[in-house]
């Protein structure tokens, strides 16, 4: 079956999780392409403004507050959109949020409301966009994270939930396509992207949390939205920086284990202590249009892996010069055993002196 999406200045875009983050960013990027937009989040004052915005600008949106994790609200989105636009083109399941904590620490009502946004709002949004699109032709794009190839310690509630979303993604995509229906279904697997998403995430540290650098602007994340709603794409890891970890956790599991238990743990701390929760996105909506954090760290405005993963020779070659790079790193910890190592102060020694 053949897949043909329209440019994006002729398509109805659905977007969830429009009020912040990625989904604003893409929102207003889609916009400024000439797409026709439905907005959808929980932030209703949050997506009256930006409405307001794409309109004044000669674009053309409509909003529906909701939240992904109720199914009725999901089908309002549809519902709009057929009753504004005749339907939609293309459907993003951004909306998202996370959890910072020790996975003994978190209540599991928390697990459960998580679950509910990230996991069935992909669900539900997934299932309705294709009951739509299965005549018509058009995109599921949902957004999974590097996380839902390898876990991330302080983050493991929100790590489960991608995992399941790429679970669900990829058999619905096999599916489809087993049907031959004209729907093209991404994953999109973010790096680290500088966005609120720290700020918004619901907290059990005794600090602050924080991402580790190096950071992606938002941008990059909804340049690649965009892309996959043009041209077909089964999956897209946003970032070198993603990929090596996805390497990491498929060929070197222990290796990946000893750096984010040495360098990603201590990494997502900020050491300022932690405010109160009464802005955190799990249980209420933020209602401020926010792309971007709040974070002093490393920013990288583009990513030479995702250009290139639309190209495959490139990125073979780029996938190729990783595996070698994770194949050295692995002798130089094999060579290490028997040379010199840092002490630990009980006098042990488990960290090799040849660091990456």
């Amino acid at each position: 079956m053949n897949i043909n999406l329209k440019p994006i200045s002729q398509q109805v875009i659905v977007i969830t999780g429009a009020s912040s983050g990625i989904g604003l960013t893409t929102a207003r990027m889609a916009a400024r392409r000439g797409a026709r937009l439905v907005l959808a989040a929980r932030s209703g004052e949050a997506l009256h403004q930006l409405q307001e915005e794409i309109v004044q600008h000669g674009g053309h949106a409509i909003y529906v507050e909701a939240d992904v994790g109720h199914e009725g609200d999901v089908e309002r989105i549809a519902a709009a959109a057929e009753d504004e636009f005749g339907g939609f083109d293309t459907w993003v399941n951004n909306a998202g949020a996370s959890i910072y904590g020790k996975l003994a620490d978190v209540p599991i009502g928390d697990f459960r409301k998580l679950f509910e946004t990230n996991f069935w709002g992909v669900v539900y949004g997934s299932l309705s966009a294709l009951r739509q699109l299965r005549t018509r032709g058009g995109a599921i794009i949902n957004l999974g994270s590097v996380a839902s190839d390898s876990a991330i310690p302080l983050q493991g509630t929100y790590s489960a939930t991608k995992h399941a979303v790429k679970g669900f993604t990829d058999a619905l995509r096999m599916e489809v396509e087993a049907d031959r229906l004209p729907i093209s279904v991404t994953l999109i697997k973010p790096s680290a992207i500088d966005t609120p998403y720290s700020q918004h995430a619901k907290n059990y540290l005794g600090d602050e949390p924080a991402n580790p650098s190096p950071l992606y602007t938002p941008e990059v994340v909804a340049q690649t939205i965009l892309r996959c709603a043009e041209r077909p794409c089964g999956e897209v890891i946003v970032g070198g920086v993603g990929k090596l970890m996805s390497l990491a956790g498929r060929y070197t599991p222990r290796l990946r284990d000893w750096i984010f238990e040495r360098a990603v743990i201590p990494g997502q701390r900020s050491g300022v202590s932690a405010r109160d929760d009464q802005h955190r996105a799990l249980e209420h909506p933020t209602n401020a249009l926010r792309e971007r954090g709040d974070q002093d760290r490393l920013c990288l405005k583009s990513s030479l892996y995702t250009q290139a993963s639309f190209h495959p020779v490139m990125s073979g070659l780029l996938i190729l010069g990783g595996t070698v790079a994770i194949t050295a790193l692995m002798r130089g910890v094999g060579n290490a055993r028997h040379g010199s190592y840092i002490s630990n102060p009980d006098g042990s020694s488990d960290l090799p002196e040849h660091r990456v």
